[in-house]
């Protein structure tokens, strides 16, 4: 199947939802999140729409935003997407689970196949999925159990799923991400250092690893862009939220750094892969 990194397809579409003016009031879905800045958490997303679309290329789709689902602009959470095939995430907060339903309609629209998850005993956040290219690791978190992890195999399994255990309230993507088509970042807590060494015994692929000062500047998106021969960039948290970890991202040296800002929506539990879909492969629309 080649090397590692080129199940990482090209981009062309990213799907965002819009900040609902529930959020700021800290209803969070129930989950007693402290009240934040309403227009500053809205520029932090415009910017990362803006971002997505001039910067990186792809084709924008804004859901808009609804009151009853505070928590909607994290639909990171509501599906794992590979190729032309969306698995529909199934939360482990009953609040958050009627998110999905905007989502699983402009996938449809965009021509993807749909995998719904039956099983009621199965939770799956779509941030515990880390994609490598050539395999997915699934982290068994406070989100994610293995039922959901099973669904995971089941749905794409012309690739390798391995487990890997979470502790506290993170998700495997709060810890760790994909810095580039052969290297896996990774925070310096305790946490997200156990992640990747558990990920290392699981693997067959030979990844280089680069370590982070802070666990939320390993949630990163790693994006090939349409035109081929283009450097591939790695949207990341920049140094107005992280900036003890720049230093470090510098060293990725064959990916274009494209810095974004998600403090504000960060006290909301948002970290920058949970704040888009990105479709690496051209739909059928």
């Amino acid at each position: 199947m080649g090397t590692p990194g080129e199940g990482l397809g090209r981009c062309s579409h990213a799907l965002i939802r819009g900040v609902p003016e529930s959020l700021a009031s800290g209803e969070g879905a129930g989950a007693g999140l402290p009240a934040l800045d309403l227009a500053k958490a809205q520029r932090e997303h415009g910017v990362l729409g803006g971002k997505l679309r001039q910067r990186l290329g792809l084709q924008l789709l804004e859901l808009p935003p609804e009151e009853s689902l505070p928590l909607g602009p994290l639909l990171g959470d509501t599906a794992v997407i590979q190729g032309d095939t969306a698995l529909i995430t199934r939360p482990w907060s009953p609040a958050r689970r009627p998110e999905v339903d905007g989502v699983r309609k402009a996938l449809q629209d965009l021509g993807l196949r749909i995998v719904e998850m039956g099983d009621e005993n199965a939770t799956l956040d779509g941030t515990d999925v880390l994609f490598t290219g050539r395999e997915f690791f699934v982290g068994l978190s406070k989100w994610t159990n293995h039922r959901g992890a099973e669904i995971v195999a089941d749905t794409f399994r012309d690739f390798a799923v391995s487990t890997v255990p979470v502790s506290g309230s993170s998700h495997l993507r709060g810890l760790c991400g994909m810095g580039g088509p052969r290297t896996v970042v990774a925070g310096s807590s305790e946490a997200a250092q156990k992640a990747v060494r558990a990920m290392a015994t699981l693997t067959d692929h030979p990844y280089a690893s680069l370590t982070l000062p802070d666990d939320a500047a390993s949630d990163c998106l790693f994006l090939r862009p349409g035109l081929p021969g283009a450097t591939p960039f790695l949207l990341h948290r920049g140094g107005g939220d992280l900036p003890n970890s720049q230093e470090a991202l510098q060293k990725l040296s064959d990916v274009t750094l494209v810095p974004v800002s998600c403090s504000e929506l960060e006290k909301a539990g948002a970290g920058l892969s949970s704040l888009c879909l990105v479709l690496s492969t051209r739909p059928h629309c």
